[in-house]
């Protein structure tokens, strides 16, 4: 009773700020820490790099696109490191399935464009600490847009396309997961 007397406040007022506050960001296969399917498979490691399946829900109305990111804020480059960067997405999609981030399997939005990473390549890049370093934390969010086409290349670095999508943001949700070896 009480999200219908919201709702219709929000309406009322011609404003859907009310769901940003409930916009949230989920994954099955991910709790606390990622587990070698989710590990990259080069620099030293031998996971499977298999991007985590991810939903979200409660996006405003307004949204007319999703992109979303992975950033391990803990690695030794000064700048962190881009793990996944994926825009475009169409508003009624609702998640990215398990292996999205592969673009050979073709299981993300054909809309969507997977940018490139710090790897120097598109698609998932599965997290790789260095040895004997303190945790990482890698955030994960997906980002509600007021635009359904950023306007980028497919080869827009991280840092361009988190701009473009800090220029259109209407909520985003995020969540950290951590790895060390």
């Amino acid at each position: 009773m009480i999200n219908k007397k919201i709702i219709t406040i929000g309406l009322i007022l011609g404003s859907c700020q009310v769901f940003s506050q409930n916009f949230t960001l989920k994954s099955k296969d991910l709790a606390g820490q990622f587990t070698g399917k989710f590990i990259a498979g080069t620099f030293g490691c031998n996971g499977e790099n298999i991007s985590p399946e991810l939903t979200w829900g409660f996006a405003p109305l307004e949204t007319k696109s999703f992109a979303v990111t992975m950033y391990d804020l803990d690695a030794p480059t000064g700048s962190g490191w881009w793990h996944w960067v994926v825009f475009n997405i169409p508003a009624n999609t609702d998640g990215l399935k398990q292996g999205a981030g592969n673009l050979e399997k073709q299981l993300a939005p054909k809309e969507a464009i997977q940018s490139l990473t710090d790897f120097g390549t598109a698609g998932y890049g599965g997290p790789c600490p260095p040895e004997n370093d303190k945790p990482h934390s890698y955030i994960i969010t997906v980002y509600a847009l007021s635009k359904a086409n950023l306007g980028l290349a497919k080869n827009a670095s991280p840092a361009l396309v988190g701009f473009m999508a800090n220029q259109n943001i209407l909520a985003k949700a995020s969540i950290v997961v951590y790895s060390k070896r």
